[in-house]
């Protein structure tokens, strides 16, 4: 039996365990044997999850649970190599040169690609300076480097690099963050052998997955008799829609549902502008009044109008002024997209997905705005969510989050200087991390001020305690 072509994923969290690797056991259980998964994380998290994957041989359960409360258990096992973390990725590396790897693919976060408005790399993240520097491999950027300029020495053949993060047009804009990342450490050669030798498809990728909490094991434990040491839950909805450009072959996908397709715009845009946009403003407004869970924010009527506002009012009409026909029934998608958001089972965490905001308001909200302002339109709907991220961010600028509030694309420093500021919400305007080109635009200082107002109003209603 000939050996199977391998997909290394970068980043072994809970969405690559409750999606990609679900959609290639799908194929292996029709019989289709020829791929398989390695994989392993770029920090030091996760050790526990990782550690246990170890043990178990790269297999784990998976809980799906409908908005009804269906439960559904089933083994993945997928991935048959997991690569334990340490600094020099050297597990990785032999992996990734290897000629038989046809795929490097990875969830590294919206925040983790450091990109600023023009697409070129913010180098002002530590991390990112110091994998400049070679001194460390701890970004995308530096793990590839080292894995294809060995796989470059050893002549290991063309590989597709599939970004399966939450970032609009994101192959080509990794791919434009790697290009800047080798130019700017002079690897010529590697450079242009990645230029000849891979390709980035765009994709879009969908499924809620929270961080299973210790239940996950229990209910596991009690449905299977499996004690799992790496369990991971997701909703019973999955999506994937892929730009069909591999460089080097890849699983037959479409057979379980993946769609590939030529270009993966309009889906991507309706998911980044629909779904996660107000799901951000679920866990911000949620958190702000005291809620610990996305569906108790959807419960909550004055919340669920904002979202619904946003997305009705201006996400659907610059949609459509921007293709019509559009491919999808937006306002049908809207309503899909609330009633996930309203699944109770899931208890997905507002610190979940209120984390990395800095990246959020850049990558979810600016073209909304932007279109709307070029039309002459109103963006009163949307500057609620923004409204809503000054006050939360307040909250953690004042130590009053009631948890830790992880954004990898915010300088705390400079966050914390917006508050010291004579006029706070004059400067989180004004802030180019957070609204590149829109920083200091008259309209939109004006529709952020309208809307504060508006968010205070609220909370002074809803906030108990």
């Amino acid at each position: 039996m000939s050996k199977p072509f391998v997909i290394l994923h970068l980043g072994l969290g809970s969405f690559h365990r409750a999606h990609q690797a679900v959609y290639l056991q799908r194929l292996i259980e029709q019989g289709e044997t020829g791929w398989v998964l390695a994989g392993g994380n770029l920090r030091p998290d996760m050790a526990d999850t990782v550690a246990a994957l170890q043990r178990q041989g790269g297999a784990y359960t998976l809980e799906t649970v409908s908005p009804a409360g269906e439960r559904h258990y089933e083994r993945i096992t997928s991935i048959r190599t997991v690569v334990a973390y340490e600094p020099q990725l050297a597990g990785l590396i032999e992996i990734g040169a290897d000629a038989h790897t046809r795929i490097i693919s990875f969830t590294v976060t919206e925040a983790g690609y450091y990109l600023d408005s023009h697409n070129r790399l913010d180098t002002s993240y530590p991390e990112l300076a110091s994998d400049l520097a070679g001194t460390t491999r701890g970004t995308i950027y530096g793990a590839l480097a080292a894995i294809l300029n060995e796989r470059m020495r050893r002549g290991g053949g063309p590989v597709t690099l599939l970004n399966c993060d939450n970032l609009r047009s994101n192959g080509e804009r990794f791919r434009r963050g790697f290009d800047d990342f080798l130019a700017r450490r002079g690897e010529t050669a590697l450079r242009a052998w990645v230029q000849a030798h891979t390709s980035a498809p765009n994709d879009m990728v969908d499924r809620i997955t929270p961080r299973p909490l210790p239940e996950v094991a229990q209910r596991v434990k009690a449905a299977t008799g499996f004690d799992d040491g790496a369990p991971v839950m997701g909703e019973s909805f999955i999506q994937w829609v892929v730009e069909d450009h591999f460089v080097n072959g890849r699983p037959a996908w479409e057979r379980v549902g993946v769609q590939m397709v030529a270009s993966v715009l309009p889906f991507e845009e309706a998911k980044i502008r629909i779904l996660n946009s107000s799901h951000s403003c679920f866990a911000w407004a949620g958190t702000l009044i005291g809620l610990n869970y996305i569906h108790e924010g959807v419960a909550h009527p004055a919340i669920r109008k904002m979202a619904f506002d946003y997305v009705s009012d201006d996400v659907i009409p610059s949609l459509h002024a921007s293709l019509d026909p559009y491919p999808l029934d937006l306002a049908a998608y809207r309503d899909v997209v609330l009633d996930r958001f309203s699944n109770p089972h899931l208890r997905d965490t507002n610190q979940r997905v209120a984390a990395d905001g800095y990246a959020k308001i850049p990558g979810f909200l600016w073209p909304t705005l932007r279109e709307c302002l070029a039309r002459g339109a109103s963006i009163a709907a949307t500057a609620k969510l923004p409204a809503l991220f000054f006050e939360f961010l307040g909250r953690w600028h004042r130590g009053e989050l009631p948890f830790e509030y992880q954004d990898q694309g915010m300088d705390a420093a400079g966050a914390h200087a917006l508050f010291a500021a004579d006029d706070p919400l004059g400067a989180f305007s004004r802030d180019r991390v957070l609204w590149g080109p829109l920083a200091g635009n008259e309209q939109l200082a004006g529709a952020l001020r309208a809307a504060h107002r508006e968010v205070q109003a609220f909370l002074k209603e809803h906030t108990h305690g």
